[in-house]
């Protein structure tokens, strides 16, 4: 057997398990429906709430970004609770490793978080007449760095509650501490990015992203072996 037959076998396996969930919501449409509905309303409620003040830069780009941590939280938690109410939990720990259903679950959530990030952004920027971007190389990057963070995030916390008894109440409860300094650092980049500052400013909230980023998902593999089993 070849040192690259594993690696191989796991990179399948996890493919498969994308592929899996993708075709599953797409015929259920789930998790897609209840972000949109959720973006939507949240966005809505922003607009009546405003009325025809003008909010300042920094309001606004921690408006934005509550609307897309709420609208996670409505969405992600399912990704392991599904397995369990389905009965499939066993099948897959019998079949793939725990790294390799780790790994696509994490590709599920993040293609959700990123098609959430861009409907949101978009929505706002074309309802919220006060949200504007002056630095769109910042405001990128920190869309993608958050999107990544916060996949990461959901998925070994939807790992955690899967067995729970109050899933719906325990997840957001368990994701805000973890996801704070995630939000506060995204918020702090918008922020910049709103402002126009100099793409060279904001890489100390670039570098904390990254720092967040290889932390999360560097303990997830490390313990989602132990979690997905008891």
């Amino acid at each position: 057997m070849s040192r690259t037959e594993p690696v191989a076998t796991w990179i399948r396996s996890a493919a498969a398990i994308f592929q899996k969930d993708w075709r599953s919501e797409l015929r259920t449409r789930y998790a897609m429906s209840a972000l949109i509905m959720f973006v939507i309303t949240t966005i809505s409620i922003i607009l009546f709430s405003l009325g025809s003040e003008q909010a300042p830069a920094d309001a606004l780009a921690g408006m934005l970004w509550v609307v897309i941590f709420f609208a996670s939280m409505s969405g992600l938690s399912r990704t392991f609770v599904m397995e369990e109410e389905r009965g499939t939990a066993m099948t897959l720990q019998l079949l793939a490793s725990p790294g390799a259903v780790f790994l696509g679950k994490l590709l599920f959530n993040l293609v959700l978080v990123i098609g959430l990030n861009l409907l949101t952004v978009t929505l706002y920027a074309l309802f919220i007449s006060g949200f504007v971007v002056r630095t769109y190389a910042i405001f990128a990057v920190t869309i993608l760095l958050g999107s990544v963070g916060l996949a990461a995030a959901a998925t070994i916390i939807a790992a955690i509650i899967a067995k729970a008894n109050t899933k719906g109440t325990l997840y957001p409860v368990l994701s805000f501490p973890i996801l704070l300094p995630l939000l506060l650092t995204v918020i702090k980049a918008t922020r910049r990015a709103a402002e126009g500052a100099f793409f060279n400013e904001a890489l100390g909230e670039f570098q904390i992203l990254v720092s967040y980023i290889v932390v999360v998902v560097t303990t997830s593999f490390m313990l989602f072996d132990y979690i997905w089993k008891d």
